[in-house]
């Protein structure tokens, strides 16, 4: 009799216990939810990221509802999926490409449109597609976010949504020049503790000022274990035609950081008919393309190009061609594709 007494304090401590770890892990903010996020998603290395960007024909700042090329807010749910589903599989066939990243603001999530817009999402992931989240300001653009509080709202949309597809990666923001190095960290910091059900092997920290440089974010312990994001381009000293310069300016720009590096912006005129695979005879951008890929492809980094596709931006990869659901893409510069498959490691 005193042993089954036992038993049964044992087993109504065991109850109690268990009730009251419950408990806390329904608590706000706890580390429990952040835990579980991570041992459901394994980290995906960098290299792994071969992709391009596919964006609004206004460069993605805008103070109404981001729409890359092809769609129409006036589509709904399954023309968005189909249009979609048609583009991004020509980024597929085209450039083997396995990523796109997308941008969202608040007008577009927290509005009419983001039920069409998660097609394009829907779509890419269910081709198997990395997708790249990557929240962009408003007009006039400073580097900074619009509006904490919609701010805050979208992300608890689109997390809510897509913590449990592996295939959604995010990006708290595009660009983040407003900030100082500490307080960009500051705000990645509170949108971790924000959204605890999204695994930190899915959050891609951007590098200071214009993304272009990862070395701060990359020595703050509490981004361990994260995804960093550089953006690097020719335009920002193009007089310069050294493929040494170039290759001594992108590793200055990750320190030691390569391991955990995607460069998901970096592009040069696909329009001109410059031959990326030639001799740089002068050509500043030719030596960045060149030196760039290299260095993408020997140290194993992402590399996601601007633009995928883009109407009427000279560094557009693609070209949309057809109309309605029936959509394809066809190359602006057969050198241009190269670079960005050795770029990848193809």
């Amino acid at each position: 009799m005193f042993r089954f007494r036992r038993i049964q304090l044992a087993c109504s401590m065991c109850s109690a216990l268990l009730v009251a770890f419950m408990l806390v892990a329904m608590l706000p903010g706890n580390t429990s939810a952040a835990q579980a996020a991570n041992h459901k998603f394994a980290p995906v290395a960098p290299d792994q990221f071969r992709g391009v960007n596919w964006a609004d024909p206004r460069d993605n700042y805008a103070n109404d509802a981001v729409v890359p090329s092809g769609l129409s807010t006036s589509d709904n749910y399954p023309i968005t999926y189909a249009k979609a589903h048609a583009i991004i599989s020509g980024f597929a066939r085209n450039l083997h490409a396995n990523t796109v990243r997308l941008p969202i603001n608040p007008y577009t999530v927290n509005g009419p449109f983001w039920h069409s817009y998660t097609g394009a999402i829907d779509a890419a992931t269910d081709l198997g597609f990395k997708v790249i989240l990557s929240y962009w300001e408003g007009i006039p653009h400073q580097g900074k976010v619009d509006s904490l509080p919609a701010y805050w709202a979208m992300w608890k949309t689109v997390t809510d949504r897509y913590h449990s597809n592996g295939l959604v990666y995010y990006e708290p923001m595009n660009e983040p020049y407003g900030y100082s190095a500490t307080d960009w960290a500051n705000l990645v910091a509170q949108w971790i503790g924000n959204y605890p059900s999204v695994s930190r092997y899915r959050i891609v920290v951007s590098g200071t000022g214009y993304n272009d440089h990862v070395t701060s974010v990359c020595a703050d312990s509490r981004f361990n274990g994260m995804l960093l994001s550089l953006h690097h381009y020719g335009f920002w000293a193009p007089t310069q035609t050294s493929y040494s310069w170039w290759v001594n300016d992108f590793m200055s720009r990750i320190g030691s950081c390569a391991s955990r590096t995607i460069v998901d912006e970096w592009g040069a005129p696909m329009t001109s008919g410059l031959n990326y695979n030639g001799p740089i005879n002068g050509n500043a951008y030719i030596a960045f393309v060149q030196a760039d890929t290299d260095s993408i492809r020997s140290l194993h980094m992402g590399s996601v190009y601007w633009p995928g596709l883009r109407t009427g931006d000279g560094y557009s990869m693609e070209t949309l061609n057809g109309s309605g659901t029936a959509l394809t893409l066809t190359d602006n510069n057969a050198s241009g594709v190269s670079r960005l498959e050795w770029s990848y490691g193809l």
